[in-house]
């Protein structure tokens, strides 16, 4: 039986569409990650979980039960905000025994049940403090101590990391990751604009796009052979560039014709020679040289360094506008001169067409 269950569900207001249809299933113990861009109908799906949206059409399930009429807080599910959301007058003892006492919990139940989450999550040392007293981090913490103290089969997160910084969020992506090994029973739904956060976290990632759900599928299948345009550009960031394809081999590869170039390319669907197609190329899967080494000819037009390396902005001769990602630029021509680009090989075919 799926943890959580959406069917064809709607959310209008007014003439405006935020969410279309949306068909999802969830299993127990699953983690999936809602991705896509603001306005992408993510955050309206996961408050139609919640019960904070009623559905324009389309029905909400919870462990095989129809909860689309129920109120939220009889679905019995876990929720951690962008915000946190705690209450700043309530100690975090009392913030994370929020939950159990409207449930009418006991109180050895409650001091039991507190004193367990608090720990999970490694804050036990800090039950007396009020959030004011608490980095942003730490409220997290707090903030999913009270989600998982109610003990929810579904735990929703709908952006945590966003408002932390860099450093802090790759130490609460490792905190999750933890989290979710001791909690195998407890299905999670992770709403982030950020590739990143996506596939560390996620078993699989649904894509979404203009209230739409566009693919969805096992996190590492999704980046290495995306189904659509749309997905290998925000999914990876790949370059978007079109291709012929020549031969179609005995299994996933097939020879395609990018410009001067001839390379391998990965299938991800049905594809016939002679076909106009798209390869979906990385960043990290350029290589840039001077025009003289050979490859295709482009002008570079944008040059940013990022630390572990420099992000080159590139206008490739009749295909149009391409990113790469190079450790250095030794033996490179300054910005606005030529030069040459070559592509690995094994990089995805998707359809042709779609915007990046």
């Amino acid at each position: 039986m799926s943890a959580v269950r959406l069917e064809q569900v709607s959310v209008h207001f007014g003439r405006t569409v935020a969410l279309a249809g949306l068909d999802l299933e969830v299993a127990v113990g699953e983690t999936l990650a809602l991705l896509g861009p603001s306005g992408s109908g993510k955050s309206t799906a996961l408050k139609a979980i919640a019960g904070f949206l009623r559905p324009s059409g389309g029905r909400v399930f919870l462990g095989g039960e129809d909860v689309t009429d129920l109120p939220p807080h009889r679905r019995g599910l876990g929720v951690v905000v962008q915000s946190y959301a705690l209450f700043p007058h309530m100690r975090v003892f009392d913030n994370v025994a929020f939950g159990l006492r409207a449930r009418r919990a006991g109180r050895k139940e409650i001091e039991r049940r507190v004193t367990e989450v608090l720990e999970l999550v490694g804050m036990a040392g800090f039950r007396d403090r009020y959030p004011r007293e608490l980095s942003g981090g730490q409220q997290q913490r707090i903030a999913i101590a009270r989600a998982l103290a109610i003990r929810p089969p579904v735990l929703l997160l709908d952006e945590p990391l966003s408002a932390l910084d860099a450093a802090l969020r790759e130490d609460m992506i490792a905190e999750l990751l933890r989290l979710r090994a001791e909690l195998p029973d407890t299905a999670i739904i992770h709403v982030t604009h950020d590739q990143g956060e996506a596939l560390a976290l996620a078993d699989r990632i649904a894509v979404m796009r203009d209230a739409k759900l566009v693919d969805i599928g096992p996190a590492r299948e999704l980046y290495q052979r995306p189904p659509s345009a749309f997905t290998a550009s925000f999914l990876g960031s790949a370059n978007l560039l079109p291709v012929r394809v020549l031969d179609i081999g005995a299994d996933t590869g097939a020879q395609v014709r990018l410009g001067s170039l001839t390379l391998r390319a990965e299938t991800t669907g049905t594809m016939l020679a002679g076909q106009e197609a798209t390869l979906g190329v990385r960043p990290h899967r350029l290589t840039v040289h001077a025009e003289a080494a050979g490859g295709l000819p482009a002008r570079l037009v944008g040059v940013q360094w990022r630390g572990n390396g420099f992000r080159l902005d590139l206008e490739l001769d009749g295909l149009g506008p391409a990113r790469a990602e190079v450790s250095t630029m030794d033996g490179l021509p300054a910005l606005g001169e030529r030069v040459g680009v070559t592509v690995a090989d094994g990089c995805p075919l998707v359809p042709a067409g779609g915007a990046r």
